[in-house]
């Protein structure tokens, strides 16, 4: 199994990025995804996941600004990231797990600032 994460960038506080993270390998329907964060000097804290069932989980940091989904596929997996702040920088990761192996993607840097 292989992830590929990509859409991080620099963007301003209040302003918006969408992540992506493509799954490739044999992935079970009920495989979960999810996306971590790690900002220098931190450890790496779960931001969002998603079941193969459509169960979804939110950090308190998430809610209502973060908005998870998947693809039909269940292949590729989304973070919408709205009324992002200077405290959302940091490298965000994707992962899965699936058939009991967890998957670590490379992350990708989100930057919010001026």
């Amino acid at each position: 199994v292989q992830l590929q994460a990509s859409g991080g960038g620099l963007v301003q506080p209040g302003g918006s990025l969408r992540l992506s993270c493509a799954a490739s390998g044999s992935i079970s329907s009920a495989a979960v995804m999810g996306w971590y964060r790690q900002a220098p000097g931190k450890q790496r804290d779960l931001v969002a996941l998603i079941t193969g069932g459509g169960y979804i989980n939110y950090a308190d940091s998430a809610k209502g600004r973060f908005t998870i989904s998947r693809d039909n596929t269940k292949t590729i997996m989304y973070l919408q990231m709205n009324s992002l702040k200077p405290e959302d920088t940091a490298v965000y990761y994707c992962t899965l797990v699936t058939n009991d192996m967890v998957y670590w993607g490379k992350g990708t840097q989100v930057t919010v600032s001026s």
